[in-house]
């Protein structure tokens, strides 16, 4: 689903859907029909409010949740549902995830060392023992650490140095794709974007491919070359990055750009956040789908509201 069909895809989700038995007959639906594809070198950003699905989708592509219905396609081969215990393993290995709080991802027992290391064991990504060492303390220095941190534990260190602790642990696998999920909402604000920026440095030297989950759209305009908008288990709308800030169409998206903070007082004092509600009918209509209103820029809807859609965004453009 994009015009950039010349590129290369990393990893798909075809009509991707989730359900969770709530303990009653009916199973509650988290994602239904999410369908995007992630390309190679690129940060595609997944963006929505709590609850919203996207963590969800996140752990889907680790394996953790099971679909109840499409499939997921990494490198062209189906990592979703049974696989053996060889191809498990090589998905663990080329997809590696970024939690979104350092605290309670690293073992507190365990020194800063045997957490990045983890992996290499798992895997014996190693050729001996000074082999293993020299992996560390160059995943360290890679994050902005110091090779002498690997004897401290956890609790010895800051939000923002725990979390690039997690980054070292998971690029030290030398993953094909990252998924971070919302890692720098558990930050200080002063060091997000030191985290982000750390992200960006790493991505352009490894050639990496990330999945961001983030609910603040204001942060993922700063590293996200593609943005998914979802909103209840929905996906409704996706665009490259300046194009959707440019042509924000789907009434979900433009409510949650609304939010996103002024930094002049006086225009922030006078903003109202506009507040959407979804219908009925968008959950259920047979006519709704994902329908491309300008080249690679696709918004949930029917055929009546895409020719609203395309006619708003002439308007926005000519304005």
């Amino acid at each position: 689903m994009s015009a950039m069909t010349n590129r290369d895809v990393l990893l798909s989700l075809k009509d991707v859907e989730i359900s969770f038995d709530n303990g009653g007959r009916k199973k509650f639906k988290a994602v239904q029909g999410a369908t995007f594809d992630i390309y190679k070198g690129e940060t595609f950003a997944l963006v929505g409010e709590s609850g919203s699905g996207k963590t969800t989708i996140g752990r889907a592509i680790m394996r953790i949740n099971e679909l109840s219905n499409g499939e997921i396609l990494f490198e062209g081969k189906r990592i979703s549902g049974k696989l053996s215990k060889q191809e498990d393993m090589e998905v663990i290995r080329n997809i590696q995830m970024i939690f979104q709080d350092p605290a309670a991802s690293l073992n507190e027992r365990a020194t800063i060392e045997y957490c990045i290391s983890e992996g290499l064991y798992n895997f014996h990504l190693y050729q001996n023992e000074q082999d293993r060492l020299v992996k560390v303390d160059r995943a360290l220095e890679e994050v902005g650490l110091l090779p002498e941190h690997k004897s401290r534990y956890p609790h010895e260190f800051s939000g923002g140095q725990r979390q690039r602790v997690g980054i070292a642990r998971a690029l030290i696998m030398e993953p094909k794709l990252v998924v971070a999920d919302e890692p720098i909402s558990a930050l200080d604000v002063s060091i997000r974007a030191q985290v982000l920026n750390l992200m960006n440095k790493l991505k352009n030297e490894k050639g990496l491919t990330y999945l961001f989950i983030a609910h603040d759209l204001s942060v993922v305009r700063f590293i996200a070359d593609r943005i998914a908008v979802i909103h209840l288990g929905r996906i409704v709308e996706i665009a490259e990055t300046e194009e959707l800030f440019a042509y924000p169409l789907h009434p979900y998206t433009i409510s949650l750009l609304s939010a996103v903070p002024m930094p002049d007082p006086v225009i922030e004092k006078q903003r109202e956040p506009i507040v959407y509600s979804e219908t009925t009918e968008e959950k259920t209509g047979p006519d709704y789908e994902m329908r491309e209103i300008r080249p690679g820029h696709f918004v949930y809807c029917n055929p009546e509201q895409a020719m609203e859609y395309q006619k708003a965004a002439e308007s926005i453009k000519e304005g």
